[in-house]
C-alpha cells in the first residue's frame, strides 16, 4: 500500500513520495554472523584437520617416540599398544566431524547470503555449532561458541524497517511550498 500525494507546485502534478511500501522487505546486512561462521570454520580446520593431518601422517613408531609421551604428561591413561589405534580412530572422528561442520556451514552461509531477512538460518548455524561441539568431544568449546554467537544474532538481530523506503520529504522537514 502506497501513500501518494498529488499535489501542485507550480511544475505540474506530481505524485509525491511513497512514505512505505508493503511489498518491500526490509534489509539487513550479516556480516558480522558470516564472519563469525567464517572464523569458526578456519579454527576448526586448524584444530580437528591438523590433528587428523598429524595423525594420518605418524607411522607408529614415531607416535609412540613423541605424541605418546606428551599424552602420558598431558594426564591421558592409555595402555601403549592400545595409544597408537585410539589416536588413529580419534583421528578419523575429528576428520568427520570437519567435514560435517565445513559443509553445514557453508550451507548457512550460502542461506545467509540469500535471503538475509530470514531467521530461521541460524539453526543452521547452531547445528554446526553443535556439530563441533560433540564431534571434538566438548574440546572445541571456544570455536562452538563462535558458531553459537551467530546463531544468536540470526535470532536477535532483526531487520531496519526503514532501511529501503522512501522518504517522504514533508515529513519532518516541514512544508515543501
Amino acid at each position: 500500500m502506497a501513500t501518494v500525494s498529488m499535489r501542485d507546485h507550480g511544475q505540474g502534478v506530481r505524485a509525491g513520495a511513497v512514505r512505505a511500501r508493503a511489498d518491500a522487505v526490509p534489509t539487513i546486512r550479516r556480516t558480522a554472523e558470516t564472519w563469525l561462521a567464517v572464523v569458526g570454520m578456519v579454527a576448526s580446520a586448524v584444530f580437528l584437520g591438523g590433528f587428523a593431518l598429524v595423525m594420518n601422517r605418524t607411522d607408529e613408531q614415531a607416535f609412540l617416540d613423541t605424541l605418546y609421551p606428551a599424552m602420558t604428561d598431558a594426564g591421558v591413561a592409555v595402555a601403549s599398544a592400545d595409544a597408537y589405534d585410539a589416536a588413529r580412530t580419534l583421528a578419523a572422528w575429528f576428520g568427520l566431524t570437519l567435514v560435517v561442520v565445513l559443509l553445514v556451514s557453508a550451507a548457512g552461509i550460502y542461506v545467509a547470503r540469500r535471503r538475509p531477512v530470514r531467521r530461521s538460518t541460524g539453526w543452521w548455524f547452531l547445528g554446526a555449532g553443535l556439530v563441533c561441539l560433540f564431534g571434538s568431544q566438548l574440546v572445541l568449546y571456544p570455536i562452538a561458541f563462535l558458531f553459537f554467537v551467530a546463531a544468536g544474532l540470526f535470532a536477535l538481530r532483526r531487520p531496519d524497517p526503514t532501511v529501503g523506503q522512501t522518504p517522504d520529504p514533508t515529513s519532518e522537514t516541514g512544508s515543501t511550498s
